[in-house]
């Protein structure tokens, strides 16, 4: 089976019996490993590191650091000018800074492979002791810019130069991506997911899978399942329907699976109606591989466990990092009977099975060279593919070629590329927003630059240094009303951008700073408004963050809004482009943004359902997002799917032919404008009354145009099957395609229908 390791392994003696790893039968391989070995196969090799979450309830507490505790301790001595490293659990084996690596069986050819983080760019250590090379890897566009592009064909050209960093450094599995569902904006990993609905996270994925494994190696589609949100993430209790993680949390998971063929899943720390995600057999097997046909391996994520035996039995073949407790857990479960070797067994068959697709296998000769200046052009014109145009009032932008720009705001010249945690990027630079708008020839008011890179610059001097789990933060700067309307009055436009980090660990915050604008950045904005308007000016707002905060009070203040999200190293140029007009955005949001936090369904139970310890209630159950905004007819600041372009499209000729149980769509697109763009077309679907309460629409489909130029004409085509319009009976247990008539809308956004038809079932 498969190539032999022999010229890979320790060479054997001749009168060596052994029968070798890829030359004889798996279970004949299997079948020569003693208890120990076995044990550690299904094991990373990791033992004793740093900072493993909290114990899930009812278990000892294992070795364990809060981290905000670390990060407040070394910022207080930086501020000394002492210094504390807050170590991580990154690897220091044969790729220095991966997440962790396999358990090597030498004597039979079994070789350890290179696990490594993350969903924004691969992330290992940039120097090595002794070693005079550097190693960084590109900050890519993170997820939900990704997201924001509805566009599959885009993500899968960015991917694929992604996973030529995984390859050349040496790594075989990339640790993602993550697609959990947007439940609620304050959750911390939301820069890193993609959307609130399950199609177009899951389409995403799918594409970001097959740019990564294109380059022969592989991912680990995370976190597995109904974890949106990090506190108390490692045993949170989620009470939810089976309809609800069916159709919600499941679906996403279901697509990528199915169309990108991930080669690995990576289960959650959380619990799932009692049961840990990564002891969850209906889960791990039944639907994965019995419903789904998932033929890769499950591992946890980072010290995600209960029971080590209780894992394996539930087909979770790989624990990661690999602790000494699951090692005992296992051993003492085939020797007391509670698990079965026939399970250990199985789950060791699929880990071998992973091994031999890997480049380490394979024996691939990586260079530590991969072409970081042709990947950072990449990340360059691609990293505005899902800017998204909010508002603009008068036609502000794109800027014109010879303005004056006053650029307001500590983001503007510290610009946040990328999230903290696995997302995170060892990076050799990034480009600010400062630095691009000068890039691309404007002329900007240099006091400005002066005066806010000499504030964070003191202020990050008593900060401690990027890492891991920090990406430092400076208050943005306190402006007199003097210095506003000097700098604005040597201006044409104003540009003032917020920004907010998030990541890892611990979820954001329903207060001023996070979600809501800190006093100074709601005053600085009210007084730069004010200051252009009176001097005949306009103000363009950028938001610089992976989610959105309330902005219901200062919308009327702006000409323009941007979100700009993070658009990876290049951020500044990127963003240039957009603003210039080099680039017409077409990113539409992936989230819907609530005038008030209150409008949200989960607002009431995130993170905690009151008066519960460790428990949140999926009230909601399957109205997330826009199917909650619809059923109460609450209008949001903006919809799901909405964002302007600088151009305007009509569509017209909306077609539906059935072959089978799959259903072609196809709407006819006009630029009605005076430059080039795309248009996203999202096809929503609204079913006939039935036995289940249903969405007054869901997506079912999109697409995304090529470049159209003005007064042309293009046609979008999307695609579904009879079974994505079944609803899933939890009293029958069965997904149900009620008889009827459904409808379905050509739509620019979620409130912005523009074209229906119907079809009977």
């Amino acid at each position: 089976m498969g190539i032999s390791l022999m010229a890979l392994a320790a060479c054997a003696p001749a009168e060596q019996t052994k029968l070798m790893y890829g030359d004889q039968p798996m279970e004949d391989v299997i079948a020569q490993m003693t208890l120990d070995q076995k044990a550690n196969m299904v094991l990373g090799t990791a033992r004793g590191m740093m900072f493993p979450p909290d114990a899930a309830p009812g278990m000892p507490k294992r070795v364990t650091a809060n981290i905000d505790d670390l990060i407040k301790e070394a910022t207080e001595r930086a501020a000394k000018g002492d210094t504390m490293t807050i170590s991580t659990f990154m690897g220091t084996g044969r790729v220095p800074g991966d997440a962790a690596e396999g358990y090597a069986i030498e004597e039979l050819g079994i070789p350890s492979i290179a696990y490594a983080d993350g969903p924004a760019g691969l992330r290992i250590n940039p120097t090595r002791e002794g070693d005079e090379n550097t190693y960084y890897c590109t900050a890519f566009p993170t997820g939900t810019i990704l997201a924001a592009s509805w566009d599959p064909e885009t993500v899968e050209k960015v991917t694929k130069a992604m996973g030529n960093e995984v390859l050349e450094y040496g790594v075989d599995v990339l640790l993602a991506p993550a697609l959990n569902i947007h439940r609620n904006p304050l959750c911390g990993r939301n820069f890193e997911y993609y959307s609130e609905d399950p199609i177009l996270a899951g389409k995403i994925a799918a594409a970001y899978v097959k740019g990564i494994q294109s380059n022969g190696v592989g991912t680990s589609i995370k976190h597995y399942a109904v974890n949106s949100q990090e506190t108390m993430r490692n045993g949170i209790d989620a009470v939810v329907s089976e309809r609800a993680i069916r159709e919600i949390y499941l679906k996403g998971f279901e697509i990528a699976v199915k169309e990108g063929k991930p080669w690995t899943v990576m289960s959650s720390y959380n619990k799932i109606n009692g049961v840990l995600a990564s002891e969850n057999k209906w889960l791990l097997t039944d639907v994965l591989r019995g419903e789904w046909g998932f033929d890769g391996i499950v591992m946890t994520d980072w010290w995600a466990e209960e029971d080590g035996a209780r894992q394996q039995a539930a087909g979770n073949d790989l624990l990661m990092p690999g602790t000494q407790h699951q090692y005992d857990e296992i051993v003492n479960g085939i020797k007391n009977g509670s698990l079965a070797e026939a399970d250990l067994d199985r789950n060791i068959a699929n880990i071998l099975n992973l091994i031999q697709k890997t480049p380490t296998y394979k024996g691939y000769k990586y260079s530590n060279k991969p072409d970081l200046k042709a990947h950072a052009q990449l990340v360059r014109e691609n990293g505005s593919c899902g800017t998204v145009l909010l508002e603009n009032k008068d036609n502000v932008l794109p800027l014109a070629a010879n303005a004056k720009v006053a650029v307001f705001g500590n983001a503007s010249y510290d610009t946040f590329v990328g999230g903290t945690g696995s997302g995170n990027v060892n990076r050799a630079y990034k480009v600010n927003i400062y630095e691009g708008l000068k890039n691309a020839g404007f002329t900007l008011v240099e006091e400005l630059e002066k005066a806010y890179t000499s504030f964070i610059d003191a202020a990050k001097s008593k900060m401690v240094a990027e890492s891991f789990w920090i990406t430092p933060s400076v208050a943005d700067m306190n402006l007199p009303i003097s210095q506003i309307k000097a700098a604005i009055a040597k201006a044409d436009v104003a540009i003032y951008t917020i920004s907010r980090q998030a990541g890892e660990g611990a979820d954001r915050k329903l207060e001023k700073g996070d979600y809501y604008l800190t006093d100074v950045e709601a005053t600085n904005l009210k007084n730069i408004s004010e200051a252009a308007h009176a001097a005949g000016k306009k103000l363009v707002v950028l938001l610089n963050m992976g989610s959105i905060i309330e902005l219901t009070e200062q919308v009327p203040l702006v000409d323009g809004l941007v979100h700009v999200f993070m658009p990876g190293q290049e951020a500044g140029n990127s963003i240039a482009d957009v603003l210039s007009g080099k680039v017409n955005p077409s990113g539409k949001l992936p989230m819907t943004w609530a005038k008030a936090y209150k409008d949200y369904s989960s607002a009431v139970d995130f993170p905690l359902s009151p008066g519960e310890d460790r428990v949140v209630k999926y009230t909601e159950d399957i109205f997330v997002g826009y199917r909650h905004f619809d059923k109460n007819k609450v209008e949001p600041l903006y919809p799901f799917g909405y964002g302007k372009s600088y151009t305007t499209f009509e569509y017209a000729n909306l077609n539906v032919k059935a072959n089978g149980d799959t259903y072609t769509v196809t709407v006819e697109v006009k630029n009605t404008g005076k430059v080039a763009g795309r248009e996203v077309v999202q096809l929503y679907v609204s079913a006939p009354k039935g036995n289940l309460e249903k969405p007054v629409k869901e997506l079912k489909a999109f697409g995304k145009s090529a470049l159209i130029k003005p007064g042309e004409k293009a046609v979008v085509t999307m695609t579904f099957k009879k079974a994505d319009l079944a609803s899933y009976d939890e009293a029958k247990k069965q997904w149900v395609v009620d008889p009827g008539t459904y409808t379905l809308n050509a739509a620019a956004s979620a409130a912005d229908l523009r074209l229906n038809t119907t079809i009977k079932l």
